[in-house]
């Protein structure tokens, strides 16, 4: 195979993996927060913060897959 062929492989599989987890990840963290809300709707704003630093740091795991990808396409 060509090295170009290659390096647009292996970026396609990067940054398929790197938004396909962290989307999985931020729909189970959402999903169980939600029902912890549900099951105790005091603790909604306690919960909600924890929710959204969570889902922040996932995000980040997502931007990263993305620079990888971008130095396996254009390095």
């Amino acid at each position: 195979m060509e090295t170009e062929a290659v390096k647009s492989l292996a970026a396609a599989i990067a940054i398929a993996l790197g938004a396909m987890m962290p989307g999985l990840g931020i729909g189970i963290l959402a999903g169980k927060a939600m029902e912890a809300i549900g099951r105790n709707p005091e603790a909604a704003p306690k919960i909600q913060t924890a929710m959204i630093l969570a889902i922040a740091f996932t995000e980040a795991i997502a931007i990263y897959a993305l620079v990888v990808a971008l130095i396996i396409k254009f390095v």
